[in-house]
């Protein structure tokens, strides 16, 4: 064993440590500890001010990423063998897969050794997975990791000081889910912490999701009682205050990925490109794009009202997408260095739009979504089903 001390900048343990006193800890408190480190086990490559890590996996980035959505149960469970078949069969090249899912729990057991494991918020679907990744190698399936960042009742139930209250009482949406907040460090490190055990595991990417405050924050956020940490002394709006965290964070865990070796990616609502912001939930598409590596876009045709001229967006698959990535495009070509375009796409029914404003989903309409990306420029996709049942038959190159 040697010891190393760690730098604040990789030291992402500020609320991962002893729940009952990293709330008394700084950032200088815990940039000055000690940790002990296998020579064998440690990954590292080299340390001057930075070290690099390999988590002995070797997975080649596809020509174009074409992936699917595996939950924990899946990955963990009888169905992965035919989803791991349906990749390694057809043109699609990757899994996203859950590793910190919506509810806020880890879809597998830390080992005891994790900084992680004291939290209790492991859930054995994924029993091993190492042994997974070391499949997907084997197959050369491209592996990335969802991670739920500030949607997460688990964290926001057991420290209410970090969400939104209400009265005392966590709030929580219509769907009885509850935020943590995006404004506090704390909540930052203890998401950046998941990333990195994802990062360590062998995962090549890393996408975080729900970046962002709940929906509707702009007419909630007087009524309820939360901290604004370091961006109460802003001079910033609120909307912009907002923006800023939510940005700064993305911009953080990618700095603090760094070293780890893998790509960052950011899930974000399709309708932020079309607007300069999105005031409530407080995403920038722009300044989210200029802090990852890819974006991916939620553009499915049932989650758009009239836009783009379309009344009914979920009867026009084709046609949704294509005008919606002229739009992306034109944002993207803006900026001075665009991350990789990689849109989520819809292989679901979208029954709940009511007779006359939605159809059946299958093979013509996957396909419909995945030309009109591809007319525009746009390669790389995934594709969403809830219950990971994707359509059979489909050309996922048709412009080949």
């Amino acid at each position: 064993m040697k010891s190393i001390k760690w730098l604040a900048a990789t030291a992402v343990l500020l609320s991962i440590g002893n729940t009952a006193h990293a709330a008394e800890m700084s950032v200088e408190d815990f940039s000055t500890r000690t940790y002990e480190v296998s020579e064998i086990d440690s990954g590292i490559l080299g340390t001057s001010d930075r070290f690099k890590f390999d988590s002995g996996l070797y997975f080649e980035y596809p020509d174009a990423v074409r992936g699917i959505f595996v939950t924990g149960n899946s990955a963990g469970g009888e169905r992965f063998p035919s989803l791991v078949s349906l990749v390694d069969s057809t043109e699609l090249n990757a899994m996203v897969i859950d590793i910190k899912e919506d509810m806020g729990h880890l879809t597998y057991v830390p080992d005891e050794a994790s900084p992680l494991a004291e939290f209790g918020i492991g859930e054995a679907l994924i029993k091993d997975p190492r042994a997974m990744l070391e499949h997907l190698e084997e197959k050369q399936i491209y592996p990335i990791a969802r991670v739920v960042v500030f949607k997460d009742t688990l964290l926001a139930e057991e420290r209410p000081d970090l969400s939104f209250t209400d009265g005392g009482t966590v709030w929580k949406n219509r769907r009885g889910e509850a935020f943590v907040n995006p404004f506090l460090k704390e909540v930052w490190d203890y998401n950046v912490e998941v990333a990195i055990e994802a990062a360590k595991l062998g995962f090549k990417e890393i996408q975080f999701d729900y970046v962002r405050f709940p929906e509707g924050f702009e007419w909630r956020g007087e009524e309820l009682d939360f901290s604004m940490g370091e961006y109460a002394e802003s001079d910033l709006d609120t909307v912009q205050r907002r923006v800023e965290a939510v940005t700064d964070f993305v911009a953080y865990a990618r700095e603090q990925l760094r070293p780890y070796d893998v790509d960052v990616s950011v899930d974000i609502f399709g309708y932020a490109a079309t607007l300069p912001e999105a005031p409530g939930i407080g995403q920038n598409f722009s300044k989210i794009s200029e802090n990852v590596d890819v974006i991916s876009s939620m553009i499915y045709p049932s989650h758009w009202t009239s836009y783009f001229g379309i009344a009914k967006p979920d009867l026009e698959p084709y046609k949704l997408v294509a005008e919606y990535a002229k739009v992306e495009n034109r944002v993207l070509g803006q900026l001075e260095a665009a991350p990789v375009s990689r849109p989520w796409l819809q292989d679901f029914t979208a029954s709940y739009l009511g007779a006359g404003n939605y159809m059946r989903y299958g093979t013509a309409e996957v396909e419909a979504q995945i030309l009109a990306l591809n007319e525009q420029g746009i390669d790389e996709f995934l594709l969403w089903n809830a219950g990971n049942r994707y359509s059979p038959n489909v050309n996922y190159t048709p412009q080949q």
